[in-house]
């Protein structure tokens, strides 16, 4: 799963032509453990019209606070550079893509 940092979040996820689906992670989350095949298979799916990006709590403090991001894992989708979903909790993959289904 490609990680997101601080230094490159404007360029990679506001300024994506696509709508960017980020997971907010840590490496401590055994919930953000079970995402990663989740993830890796919406990716896959949905990689025309949707990218799929992480970016470690712990590590990128700086947009972790921007967004008030305080559960992990939360799941948010920007598009246009701005955010427009936010869902906190780990989910199957079927309930993801439908939560998604509007937004892609």
């Amino acid at each position: 799963m490609p990680e997101v940092t601080d230094a490159v979040f404007a360029a990679e996820v506001l300024g994506s032509e696509l709508p960017v689906l980020v997971e907010f992670t840590a490496d401590w989350c055994p919930p953000c453990r079970q995402m990663a095949p989740v993830l890796r298979a919406v990716a896959e799916e949905e990689g025309e019209r949707l990218r799929v990006v992480q970016l470690n709590v712990d590590r990128n403090p700086a947009t972790t606070n921007a967004y008030r991001v305080l559960s992990m894992p939360t799941f948010m989708v920007f598009r246009g550079g701005e955010p427009v979903k936010s869902m906190v909790g780990s989910r199957p993959k079927r309930r993801l893509l439908a939560e998604l289904t509007e937004l892609v």
